[in-house]
């Protein structure tokens, strides 16, 4: 039989504003226990916006982590406690890149860093696109690019190493499979199983909103 993973006790070491991090107490195989740090996290959702010539919309957003700016996808937290996925994928494309979409899919889904963090992120798919207002940007944001470029070309910077980014280099490819004729997308009706939920349960019931969003 597999071991059953049982966490004896957990605390919380940084309650920051868009993440924390806890000690879990996990026994292990054997019965001693040994600690383990997670970042906990909210979820993200993150778009593929496809125009009609399947070109894909693409910001360029600074990362203080890794001190450079990066292309990705229109992506944003889903730091409202119970907020659906799909709604805040059409915000973020909205506030991200000017666009709303008639047509939703669900092409991917994805645990960034499973060793460490809780973080999962939904990717969709949208088209039929048009422009919109995009609101005043803060933060990082107001310093966002933003680009068209062919889902094929996009593919390959992502083989070239010039997109880096997990949540685009996965919606990018699983897209450019899609798009080969190679998979099929999901509706989006399907439950997002993997969100996380003890930081937004923590949060949401504590009434706290983060100050700050960094996807």
């Amino acid at each position: 039989m597999s071991h059953e993973f049982t966490v004896e006790s957990s605390e919380i070491l940084i309650d920051a504003p868009i993440i924390a991090v806890r000690r879990d107490s996990v026994v292990m195989p054997g019965g001693t226990p040994a600690d383990r740090e997670i970042v906990e996290h909210f979820g993200a959702v993150a778009v593929v916006a496809l125009d009609d010539d399947n070109n894909v919309a693409l910001v360029e957003q600074y990362r203080h982590s890794v001190g450079r700016r990066l292309l990705e996808l229109p992506a944003g937290l889903l730091d409202v406690y119970g907020e659906d996925e799909l709604e805040c994928a059409k915000r973020e494309l909205v506030e991200e890149a000017g666009l709303e979409a008639d047509e939703w899919a669900v092409l991917v889904d994805l645990v960034t860093s499973p060793g460490f963090a809780e973080e999962a992120v939904r990717v969709f798919v949208a088209k039929q696109l048009r422009e919109v207002e995009r609101p005043d940007a803060e933060n990082e944001e107001a310093d966002m690019g933003f680009s068209w470029v062919p889902l094929d070309e996009a593919a390959e910077k992502v083989l070239r190493g010039e997109i880096v980014n997990s949540i685009a280099v996965s919606g990018i490819l699983a897209a450019s499979r899609v798009a080969a004729g190679g998979g099929h997308t999901r509706d989006v009706a399907e439950p997002f199983e993997w969100r996380p939920q003890s930081l937004a349960r923590r949060r949401g019931e504590r009434g706290i909103v983060p100050d700050m969003k960094q996807v």
